[in-house]
């Protein structure tokens, strides 16, 4: 028996609400950011793990380094909108994401981002955010995708 593949990507749906909007019923930008790292922790938790881990006596966090977004088409309170997650790279201590955005209704993309993010831990003795290796627990169960998957 051949071992599972490895996810490298996911997708969620999910209805705008009217706090997400802006006097035209569109939504504003900054809630993409939002969707974005709300689809990565349910792709963590499909997973069976948490975005917030602890690992032998350590909290895991994610805090980004980068992120952006380009957007191609209003998207509207109480439409339905499915947020396609891709894992564009993984490394030894960091995950990249694409995200795309797409109405369910047509199909239309609304929009595209990205997401960097370093595994990393609190130092206890400075208090700082110190990167950390991704634990093999959570290496070993995702991948980066194909090439011909990233845009």
């Amino acid at each position: 028996m051949s071992p599972a593949p490895m996810p490298y990507e996911f997708k969620i749906t999910r209805r705008v609400e009217f706090a997400e909007t802006d006097m035209a019923g569109i939504v504003h930008f900054s809630n993409f950011f939002r969707m974005m790292e709300s689809a990565e922790h349910a792709f963590f938790r499909s997973l069976g793990f948490t975005i917030h881990e602890h690992d032998n006596g350590e909290t895991i966090g994610w805090p980004r380094v980068s992120a952006a977004c380009d957007f191609r088409a209003p998207l509207r309170f109480e439409e339905e909108v499915e947020i396609h997650l891709i894992v564009a790279e993984v490394r030894s201590r960091s995950i990249r994401y694409q995200f795309i955005f797409r109405k369910v209704a047509d199909g239309t993309e609304v929009a595209r981002g990205s997401v960097a993010a370093v595994c990393a831990s609190v130092d206890k003795t400075t208090g700082k955010l110190v990167p950390v290796i991704i634990p093999d627990r959570i290496r070993a169960k995702i991948s980066s995708a194909p090439p011909e998957l990233l845009s």
